[in-house]
């Protein structure tokens, strides 16, 4: 299958940790690398006080796999530091992943132990991918999941992401993406913007008035230069006589005023009630200043219209990682038969065998629960259509081999809501949700007719959507 699109970008190959190719090379030395096996990437736990997540990433790691080659420059640094033998070197030479990948939608809800991502190749394949998997799913999820509560706290008001400087320059723009998947309606970081067609904003930082030898000088030259749809900032000095100095400057056109310091709460209302005073009545407030979907939630009593948020954003709102892990599930024995495999050591425990699952849906057709079952190998019809009370959560990423090109961002796909499901996973409109992040054949786990269902049926809330807390 054609691989070309996703070749653009970096090399992946070595953003792994150095026991996955021992582990290769003792496989090729033991004669297992070949077995064919199946890894899970889930999480054990949610971080505390929250009840659901938000997936994110997957799309880039597709693409992160389609570049996971060992080129000379790779193959050369391991040969001279000695992490693997020669035999090991050539079989890398030649690597290429052929397996197939499953998993949970961008934006869908996951809870503990969701089978979020499915890999199923050799063990010598699905092996080596573990850390490149956890890298960007723990991020990526991680950011997601405290934006949806920022989303869902801000009640249909719009969010900014806002965080670049508060990140490492390539996780800003993951955090970003992320971010949009999430709910978020824009973001001020350009880079995101040109890789995965983000809409992005922006206008000026305290130090564009500090520049100018008066507050009106500064203004002014943003309304000329902008128009006056733009956006001031009004607490460089004080927030009063900026209102009055910009309702002055742009009349009732001015497109909003900015807050980033203060009581956000008490000042969001009285510059709300002064700018009705002055006839700006269609003039909005957006406000900033280290957001998080607590401070969101308090200020919707005020009459805020927007909310840019940065620092607790990008670091996941105090869970800066997702804690997922990758485990073997299920691997072929010398008879080429799949056996269920999954460790018992204290406090890590895992169930073993291939996943399924599913969303038991209520005669409104909204999710109630998610159902686990599993088996020690994919069924032999992995498309088999949902019962009138269930739909899939798992589907398709790529088939022997990454083949489909990866999400670039609002358009450039079908929107695809939750099955039967008249709310997405941030609360909002699911027609309001971003557009798939890969174009991918739908291939529906069993029903949830047909798995266990008991004790591993789990609440889900409205949609797999609780609230923020």
């Amino acid at each position: 299958m054609d691989t070309t699109p996703f070749r653009d970008g970096p090399v992946t190959s070595l953003c792994t940790d150095h026991y996955e190719l021992t582990m290769l090379q003792a496989a090729l030395h033991s004669g297992a690398s070949g077995r064919k096996t199946v890894f899970e990437a889930f999480a054990r736990a949610l971080p505390e006080g929250r009840r659901y997540g938000i997936v994110a990433g997957t799309g880039r790691l597709l693409e992160g796999i389609a570049r996971f080659r060992f080129g000379p420059p790779e193959l050369d640094f391991l040969a001279r530091t000695g992490v693997v033998n020669g035999d090991t070197l050539d079989r890398l030479a030649d690597f290429r992943f052929s397996g197939d990948v499953w998993g949970y939608p961008e934006g869908e809800a996951y809870f503990p132990y969701s089978p979020v991502l499915i890999v199923e190749s050799t063990f010598a394949e699905a092996c080596i991918l573990e850390t490149l998997v956890l890298s960007v799913l723990n991020h990526d999820t991680a950011i997601a999941s405290a934006a949806s509560r920022m989303v869902s706290a801000a009640g249909g008001r719009p969010c900014f992401e806002m965080g670049s400087r508060r990140a490492h320059e390539e996780a800003a723009a993951a955090a970003a993406r992320a971010a949009v998947i999430a709910g978020f309606v824009a973001t001020s970081n350009l880079e995101a913007g040109r890789r995965f067609g983000l809409r992005t904003v922006g206008t000026a930082a305290h130090s564009f008035t500090l520049l100018h030898d008066t507050e009106r000088d500064a203004f002014r030259a943003q309304l000329e230069s902008l128009g006056p749809g733009t956006t001031l900032l009004v607490d460089t000095y004080d927030v009063e006589a900026a209102v009055h100095t910009a309702v002055e400057l742009a009349g009732d056109k001015l497109g909003a005023v900015r807050l980033d310091s203060g009581d956000l709460v008490a000042q969001a209302t009285w510059v709300r009630e002064l700018l009705d005073r002055l006839g700006n009545v269609h003039t909005k407030i957006v406000v900033t200043s280290d957001l998080d979907e607590y401070s969101v939630a308090a200020l919707r009593a005020a009459p805020a219209d927007a909310y840019g948020i940065g620092t607790a954003l990008v670091t996941g709102s105090g869970a800066p990682t997702a804690g997922m892990v990758y485990k073997l599930v299920s691997r072929t024995n010398d008879a080429g038969e799949f056996v269920a495999v999954a460790k018992s050591s204290k406090n890590k425990i895992n169930v073993g065998g291939r996943k399924y699952a599913a969303r038991r849906l209520d005669d409104s057709g909204t999710a109630t629960h998610e159902v686990l079952g599993s088996a020690t190998r994919r069924r032999k019809n992995p498309a088999a259509g949902p019962c009138c009370d269930s739909s899939s959560a798992l589907e398709s990423s790529c088939r022997d081999g990454p083949g489909r090109r990866a999400w670039r961002g609002p358009g450039n796909g079908t929107p695809r809501p939750w099955p039967n499901c008249p709310t997405s996973s941030t609360g909002s409109s699911a027609a309001n949700r971003p557009s798939p992040l890969f174009m991918r054949r739908v291939a529906a786990a069993p029903s949830a007719e047909s798995l266990p269902a008991g004790p591993r049926a789990r609440p889900m809330g409205h949609c797999g959507a609780p609230a923020h807390r």
